[in-house]
């Protein structure tokens, strides 16, 4: 039994400290520096219906696993008003491969139609209560704020396109767009840890 309590204040105490948003509060405005040199920040969003706001990098194999998905997801929905935002909270000087210089190489390579920007002082991925590379969070504009609706993974296969099943960003961002709630409004994000 007192190991049984144990774990569990140990998870309630993990969930604590991991912290940030959760479905239905307000999320802050950033201003984050893209790759092109501009920052970029929710209040440049106030004529989109909504963003996808994605934590990434350039070293995680999850991440690279999805880069292709997450194009796929910014040219599916910015012309709908839920344009893909992507963010490195990586510190490069734990992980190199994390560079700012790197992200705009990664970005060139792969064709990024969306900003890709650098979570330099590592404080907007806490806000959020990102954990992994990807992690994924959907948010609604509702008269120029911002309110979470979806935290978690792009879909059900974390590494082979292929084995989707389930697409979670496109059935949240759909029923949004369709003026209803995501039925699925939280799964589990599998991805790197964030390097900090």
């Amino acid at each position: 039994m007192k190991s049984i309590l144990l774990i569990f204040g140990l998870l309630i105490s993990s969930a604590l400290l991991a912290g940030g948003y959760e479905i239905g509060d307000k999320v802050s405005d950033f201003k984050l520096k893209n790759i092109d040199g501009k920052m970029v920040s929710l209040a440049d969003m106030k004529d989109s219906k909504g963003a996808i706001v994605i934590f990434t990098c350039n070293h995680c194999p999850y991440s690279v696993a999805t880069e292709d998905r997450i194009i796929a997801l910014d040219k599916k929905y910015k012309t709908k008003g839920f344009p893909v935002i992507a963010i490195n909270p990586n510190d490069p000087k734990i992980q190199p491969e994390d560079s700012f210089d790197l992200m705009k190489v990664r970005a060139k390579e792969k064709g990024f139609t969306f900003p890709y920007i650098f979570d330099e002082k590592q404080t907007v991925y806490k806000e959020f209560g990102a954990t992994r590379t990807p992690h994924v969070f959907i948010v609604s504009n509702k008269g120029g704020e911002f309110y979470l609706e979806y935290i978690g993974a792009i879909d059900d296969s974390t590494r082979e396109p292929k084995n989707v099943e389930e697409k979670y960003v496109e059935q949240a961002v759909d029923a949004l767009l369709a003026g209803k709630k995501p039925k699925v409004k939280e799964t589990k994000a599998i991805g790197c840890s964030i390097k900090d």
